[in-house]
């Protein structure tokens, strides 16, 4: 296998390390802390990435002391670090861990937090650099923040920076999330808000931009000339776990689309950049989001589907239908399974259409985007045994294996003209190794640097609820009648597959 080509460590560039500073945890006792914010700073030391003057403040409601809170993170880190733990970076990591009770609408909470973060600063030399990661309700965002400057904890001087990490969903429709951010902005500049989306800490959604701009055979092509249609797809086995009372006010369309698929479609068809600095990036990215056409009311009900999944059979076990998810109500109208079909109105991308589908219970876990390029002409091969042409099709593959492939055709061996389609594929594992990642280790070591090209601006999140608006209004007003309408372990309801056969297409379907 070849080998990629790699800087000797003596030659490569020397990644920063953060800048000193403590990261405090609204919502510290959640999921959220232990499988992902605490394993992902854990591997940011082990790589010589997190500053030494540093510390972590965890906030919740759970009555927990320092220790009690230590000895639980240090039990839990054996199974969510993704590889075996050194003991000496961990002790180093778990003396710098704190812990406050308090509930976040407590007003006496927030100048206790700035006596404790001033005592916490001094101990561990952080310069007064403080963010604040709300990993709590969404209607908790808006008010914590405010609570913060209240007591000049998102004040900014004598050279210390303060930031915010919001986590999703941000706002629950257009309106909504119009309200939050001008309700953040009130309290904070645009520059300290890091609107979070842990699916662009993947290495594939990061590489989409080096794939596309650093290799000179595909920009020229990555446009309406060559490509016939985008597909985007993000499909889980899972249920909703145990996550029902929420799914079921926001659903798949609301829980999706507007932030993980939006992000993937604007890195996907952005124009190139000035430079990879924060701004110029995402510049390009609003305008690719501002560029998809609204779907009208009567687009929506041919251009959209929604389903709900029944209880079916997935890998060899019998699971069940949504309605049947604790906290689920019986009779839920709510879609867990969502596909449209969108088309951006630029010059690149005019008569391209971008599929898009997501869904639990699917058949498989699988997030792809694929790349479908025009067929060649097939008169050459008119008097051969060639039956038709095959499309290329070239597929950036997410998770759970990130990868790239690459679908053409080949002469079969033999005294005849018999065409095999053949992949290409390249796996991150097979050539540059495996390293233990949550997928926050890029996001979080961003934030403390100061880089957030791969945050979502403001005008980023309302263009993408924008998209959804037309879609969430017409389901509202037209209820579904056939829910349950895809069994667990399908592709999800006949009519997303329709979806695309009236244009003469097929979804790019994936095994385990």
């Amino acid at each position: 296998m070849a080998q990629a080509e790699v800087l000797p460590r003596s030659q490569r560039p020397p990644a920063r390390t953060a800048d000193p500073c403590i990261m405090v945890i609204f919502g510290a006792a959640g999921d959220l802390t232990r499988r992902k914010l605490v394993p992902a700073l854990y591997n940011l030391a082990c790589a010589e990435l997190l500053s030494r003057e540093f510390a972590v403040l965890g906030i919740a409601h759970s009555p927990m002391s320092n220790d009690e809170f230590r000895n639980k993170l240090s039990e839990e880190i054996r199974e969510y670090a993704g590889g075996d733990i050194d003991p000496n970076i961990w002790e180093w990591f778990r003396r710098r861990l704190y812990y406050l009770t308090a509930e976040f609408d407590d007003k006496n909470l927030y100048s206790q937090l700035s006596t404790t973060l001033a005592k916490l600063d001094q101990d561990h030399a952080t310069r007064g650099n403080y963010f604040f990661y709300l990993a709590t309700a969404p209607n908790f965002f808006g008010s914590i923040v405010e609570q913060l400057a209240s007591v000049g904890l998102m004040e900014e001087k004598n050279g210390s920076w303060r930031r915010v990490i919001v986590e999703k969903p941000f706002g629950h429709d257009l309106d909504s999330a119009k309200a939050l951010n001008q309700q953040l902005l009130r309290f904070a500049g645009e520059k300290q808000i890091y609107r979070i989306d842990h699916y662009l800490g993947k290495e594939t959604v990061q590489n989409i931009l080096a794939f596309r701009f650093a290799n000179g055979i595909f920009e020229p092509i990555w446009n309406r000339r060559y490509i016939d249609h985008v597909q985007i797809s993000v499909a889980e086995t899972v249920g909703v776990e145990q996550r029902g009372s929420y799914y079921d006010q926001a659903g798949a369309l609301r829980d999706m689309v507007p932030n993980h698929i939006m992000q993937l479609i604007s890195l996907t068809s952005m124009e190139p950049p000035v430079s990879f600095e924060a701004n110029a990036v995402r510049d390009e990215q609003a305008k690719v989001l501002h560029a998809i056409q609204p779907l009208s009311s009567e687009e929506v009900l041919t251009r959209t589907v929604r389903g709900q999944y029944g209880p079916g059979v997935l890998e060899g076990h019998r699971v069940p239908g949504y309605r049947n998810e604790p906290d689920v109500p019986p009779d839920s109208r709510t879609e867990t399974f969502v596909a449209m079909k969108l088309a951006i109105d630029n010059w690149r991308w005019a008569d391209v259409p971008f599929y898009l589908r997501t869904g639990k219970r699917l058949a498989a876990q699988n997030t792809q985007i694929v790349i479908q390029f025009r067929r060649a002409p097939f008169v050459l091969f008119r008097d051969t045994a060639v039956e038709n042409l095959l499309p290329n099709q070239l597929v950036l593959h997410i998770q759970p294996e990130e990868g790239i492939s690459l679908q053409f055709a080949a002469k079969v061996p033999g005294p005849i003209m018999r065409l095999g389609a053949v992949d290409m594929n390249f796996q991150y594992a097979d050539y540059f190794g495996t390293h233990p990642s949550t997928g926050y280790e890029r996001l979080l070591h961003d934030c403390m640097i100061g880089d957030a090209t791969l945050f979502q601006r403001a005008d980023m999140v309302e263009a993408g609820w924008c998209v959804v608006s037309p879609a969430l209004d017409v389901w509202r007003a037209l209820p579904p009648r056939n829910f349950p309408n895809y069994p667990s372990g399908s592709w999800g309801p006949r009519e997303a597959d329709e979806l695309l056969e009236r244009d003469g297409r097929h979804w790019r379907n994936f095994g385990k």
